[in-house]
């Protein structure tokens, strides 16, 4: 084999047994859960976000209105009890800032005039 045959046939070689590897390497379709440390995106599209502290207590809710509505972003204390709630009622659309005491029970919403 001369020199500029294996110039051309080993690169064709190693090209073929890197695709055929990659099948097998990166799975294709969708995955049910994965685990990151990190993950930069320029855009995320989900249904929802939760927070979780180390122990499993959700912080952070960030998801649709329950029984219609648009979204709604719940901040809770350590113990997981509602604190502050951000977001639209679930009869129209306006925007509403609903207050929480110390057991989670509602005292208080701040909501956008009606238009």
């Amino acid at each position: 084999m001369t020199s500029r045959e294996r110039w051309t046939v080993y690169p064709l070689l190693f090209l073929a047994l890197g695709l055929a590897v990659r099948s097998i390497a990166v799975p294709q379709g969708e995955f049910g859960a994965a685990r990151v440390d990190s993950l930069e995106s320029t855009r995320l599209v989900c249904k929802e976000i939760v927070i979780e502290n180390d122990d499993g207590t959700i912080l952070l809710h960030m998801g649709r209105v329950v029984k219609g509505g648009g979204g709604r972003i719940e901040i809770k204390d350590k113990d997981g009890v509602d604190a502050i709630a951000v977001g639209t009622t679930p009869d129209d659309r306006n925007g509403v800032v609903e207050f929480f005491d110390a057991k989670g029970e509602p005292t208080g919403q701040l909501s956008a005039p009606p238009r």
